[in-house]
């Protein structure tokens, strides 16, 4: 016993029901940080967490979790948990001073992320059989991933009460509400092409045949929107509303089975691979950055700014228009003025 007869289960159980009512932390945030304290509590070897100093939270937070293959970039996570715990610890008056008050993040640098090229996604678009309900399905959820820049949790989360139409320049459009990281909203247009085939689905007479029958976040009547076609872990008499919804692994099959028979490089196969498509070709077409950043969801600009990095389009003109070599003669420009294309 540690803290006034505070054991460490107590204390971090009181301080994740915190995380989750007072900070608003999604259940993924939540799942990683009670996996850190998990592992700092193997660290702790049965010493109490209330009892750990700055240098062993320093070395847990470093060496030890290099040591058990944690990279600098995913230890995080880790540093956020350990820092939140012991500050809640200290404003509750477990502890007298906070050991993690020290304790930084590691510097990582810049790590581009894995972009699936336009050509590559174009085939993959093109790979569904239209001809059969799940075909028409999976077309309608890559429109959808890679029409609006939707994270998988994005896309599972949406209820058929999630889509709405509004005029615009005197034509109909469909648009998104969204609820993604943190439970952050935001509204989204869709490409005409995602709400066709999207409209497609929802028309689709085996889609009718489904009970998608849920409720909303204000508790209101409303429909899982998109729906999976089996599950081998529910019975068939139960395999309806909520239990309907697809999974984010799911999601992630479709993009790689698809993929993957096609040709295309694992690393693109990822549902984030097409929405960091979207960030780019937004600012390819020099789209202001507050505005990328509101269409991509991202609270932090930081995480916007990585388009700049991938917008090799829009570099390569530059090059060409405006580097040395471009306002020069050289041998080799002379050549290449003879060469077709």
């Amino acid at each position: 016993m540690a803290g006034n007869g505070w054991t460490d289960d107590l204390a971090i159980d009181a301080w994740m029901e915190y995380m989750r009512m007072n900070q608003n932390r999604s259940a993924r945030t939540l799942e990683a940080y009670k996996l850190a304290m998990a592992r700092l509590k193997e660290f702790m070897q049965g010493r109490p967490l209330l009892e750990a100093t700055g240098e062993e939270l320093d070395v847990f937070c470093g060496l030890w979790l290099h040591r058990k293959g944690v990279v600098a970039r995913s230890r995080k996570p880790y540093i956020s948990a350990v820092r939140g715990f012991y500050q809640w610890c200290q404003v509750r008056g477990l502890i007298d001073r906070n050991a993690a008050k020290a304790l930084e993040h590691p510097r990582t640098g810049l790590s581009l992320p894995n972009v699936i090229t336009l050509a590559n996604a174009e085939r993959l678009m093109n790979a569904p059989d239209l001809g059969t309900f799940k075909g028409i399905r999976d077309s309608a959820i890559l429109h959808v991933l890679l029409g609006a820049g939707l994270r998988v949790s994005g896309l599972v989360g949406l209820n058929e009460g999630d889509l709405y139409r509004d005029t615009l320049n005197g034509r109909s459009r469909m648009y998104l509400r969204v609820t993604e990281k943190g439970d952050r909203q935001r509204l989204l247009p869709l490409p005409r092409e995602a709400e066709a085939i999207l409209l497609v689905y929802l028309g689709h007479e085996d889609l009718a045949e489904i009970d998608r029958e849920t409720v909303n976040r204000q508790g209101r009547p409303d429909k899982v929107l998109f729906v999976s076609t089996r599950n081998s872990t529910v019975a068939e008499h139960a395999f309806r509303g909520e239990e309907r919804r697809l999974s984010r692994q799911s999601v992630h099959d479709i993009v790689q089975n698809y993929g993957t028979a096609l040709g295309i490089p694992a690393q693109q196969l990822h549902p984030h691979a097409m929405r960091h498509l979207f960030g780019t070709e937004l600012t390819e077409g020099d789209v202001p950055t507050l505005s990328v950043q509101n269409l991509m969801g991202h609270a932090d600009p930081k995480s916007t700014a990585i388009y700049t990095e991938l917008s090799i389009r829009k570099k390569t003109s530059i090059v060409d228009a405006h580097s040395p070599l471009s306002k020069m003669r050289t041998p080799v420009s002379e050549l290449l003025k003879r060469l077709p294309g």
